[in-house]
């Protein structure tokens, strides 16, 4: 059987994705800070989710990454990367922005899509959330802000 992969908006339900959205954020309650007001899409895998990426608005020349997530059944198979390559194409010219933990794989990732540093919110992790996260042997405290411009992928 082919695999099929496709990207949808989704514009009502949005929790329904709840437990693809608590993989890229520990905390229900951020998400709800954030998962309204913004643009939710799911990527469907033969009609599965499987990854989510949620943006926001923050001004007519930028939009900020509020999560981005992959079930871990489906990590490194490029979904995370045609979802960033998806909102690019949405968002041609204007700046996106992320924040992120200071994980060596994911910042990999990121560098790979040739996001670069933009600034570090200190203690953002360890003020904002109730218990520690690690990833990958390190225990996330700071919040490190990547930027690019989106440019036409066609």
């Amino acid at each position: 059987m082919k695999k099929y992969f496709s990207i949808s908006q989704i514009d009502t339900d949005k929790k329904r994705f709840l437990q693809l959205l608590l993989i890229g954020d520990e905390s229900e309650n951020m998400i709800d800070r954030y998962l309204e007001h913004g643009t939710l899409f799911v990527g469907f895998l033969n009609d599965i989710p499987i990854a989510v990426c949620v943006i926001t608005d923050e001004s007519e020349s930028c939009v900020e990454v509020k999560n981005l997530a992959v079930h871990p059944d489906y990590r490194k198979r490029d979904f995370g990367r045609a979802l960033i390559r998806h909102i690019e194409s949405l968002c041609t010219g204007k700046t996106i922005i992320l924040g992120t933990g200071e994980t060596p794989s994911t910042l990999r990732f990121y560098r790979s899509l040739e996001f670069s540093f933009s600034h570090r919110v200190p203690d953002f992790f360890t003020s904002n959330y109730d218990a520690p996260i690690i990833e990958e042997s390190v225990q996330l405290r700071d919040m490190i802000y990547l930027k690019k411009t989106a440019c036409n992928t066609d």
